[in-house]
């Protein structure tokens, strides 16, 4: 598939009213797990896509140019409008966090199987498994405070259980800095930080503003943590993206990226409500490529080709079920940390590394007792006697094995 190759509908044509922009959302107890990550992912992609657009505006004094922007802007604030809408009224927030962070580790467990570049690859492994310690926090959160299996909300296709713990997390913010990526790099990895970022950017955004409004004191508080997390992993895959594009080669790529997600969830989708929806959304961001494509030969007298050579989709993006790849990568990498560009064993850093002060502040000099998402373990344990899991088997790191306590030393000490 090569969308600079199919006929775009004309910009107007695309256009909904409010009739047809709020849709039927999903049931909740029989959605299809991967539907909704689909949903949550491309919602994201269509915000990053709204930021993007007004930040070009603001860098451009030419209103012909910053009127067009706000013309398919509007039109893909209607796209986002009716993607988030598909989640029903009933779906509280924490269940709704439950599928982000599947969406986190099964989008990124695929997008690093894919990826050629080993530096894109390690940053993906990388927050890979701090993304799935996110979706043990939270799961025993929601079984202690709803009692609510999140197995059930994940389909058993994603397990649940300890990785690099959430307090390990916690680095100095040189070290979340990396080397982008070049002009020269392949296109399927130049599609990688892009999505990446998204997804992790709009994970960012839900926590920043749904936390205040969770209904416990250690919910909104884990809610706080995990979010300067998310704030660690988007500032890493951010640093990744090519820096040397001009904004309307930029623009051009947001619209490819965008035009592969949605064939790539139309060509997976099994629901056929949905289904729909992602085969109309990419008619209608091909109509927004080619706008792409003549506002780069406008401005800047380019040929789309000067950005993206070929423009035939690579390998399309597929979402399912990744657990021995994490189990691999939990094995090899548990005890990393960030080390400027780089990534290495806890162990190797100096003692009076960054990692180590700044865990220092935010800890209180080490007090683990005040951070939540160990409170969080801690609760559960008390009440249950064991922590909550959903594992095919055991968990390959001993130390993380024990059900009976929250480990707090893998991957943050010497």
């Amino acid at each position: 598939m090569n969308p600079f190759k199919e006929k775009p509908k004309k910009i107007n044509d695309t256009i909904m009213n409010f009739k047809d922009m709020y849709p039927c959302s999903y049931n909740k107890c029989d959605v299809d797990p991967y539907t909704k990550t689909r949903i949550i992912l491309m919602n994201g992609t269509e915000v990053e896509a709204t930021f993007f657009s007004h930040n070009f505006q603001r860098h451009t004094n030419n209103n012909d140019l910053r009127r067009e922007l706000a013309l398919t802007r509007r039109i893909e604030q209607q796209e986002q409008k009716l993607l988030i809408n598909l989640k029903p009224i009933d779906e509280n927030i924490l269940e709704q966090t439950i599928g982000y962070e599947q969406l986190a580790v099964d989008l990124t467990a695929r997008l690093a199987k894919m990826e050629p570049d080993i530096n894109v690859r390690n940053a993906l492994n990388f927050a890979l498994l701090e993304d799935f310690d996110h979706l043990y926090r939270y799961s025993n959160l929601l079984e202690l405070e709803y009692g609510v299996l999140p197995e059930k909300l994940v389909g058993c296709y994603t397990e649940i259980m300890p990785a690099r713990p959430t307090i390990s997390h916690h680095r100095y913010p040189f070290d979340s800095v990396k080397c982008p990526v070049g002009k020269d790099a392949a296109l399927i990895t130049k599609l990688h930080t892009m999505i990446i970022t998204a997804a992790e950017q709009q994970t960012m955004n839900y926590y920043m503003n749904v936390g205040s409004f969770y209904t416990s004191e250690i919910g909104r508080k884990l809610y706080q943590e995990i979010g300067m997390v998310e704030e660690d992993h988007v500032t890493q895959y951010g640093s990744l993206i090519d820096p040397t594009s001009t904004w309307l080669e930029m623009l051009l790529m947001h619209e490819y990226t965008e035009c592969y997600l949605y064939y790539s969830c139309y060509m997976d989708e099994k629901d056929p409500y949905v289904k729909c929806i992602w085969e109309c959304f990419f008619e209608k961001e091909v109509a927004h490529l080619h706008k792409a494509v003549d506002l780069l030969q406008k401005y800047e007298g380019k040929d789309y080709t000067d950005v993206i050579p070929d423009g035939e989709f690579p390998e399309l993006l597929t979402l399912g079920p990744n657990i021995e790849y994490v189990r691999d990568v939990l094995t090899q990498t548990v005890n990393y940390t960030g080390n400027l560009e780089g990534y290495i064993p806890v162990e190797q850093l100096p003692k009076d590394a960054n990692f180590f002060k700044y865990q220092n502040i935010v800890t209180c000099n080490n007090d683990v007792c005040i951070v939540p998402s160990h409170i969080i373990i801690d609760k559960y344990i008390c009440r249950n006697g064991t922590d909550y899991r959903f594992e095919v088997c055991k968990n390959p790191i001993p130390a993380l094995q024990n059900r009976c306590e929250d480990n707090t030393t893998v991957g943050r000490t010497r």
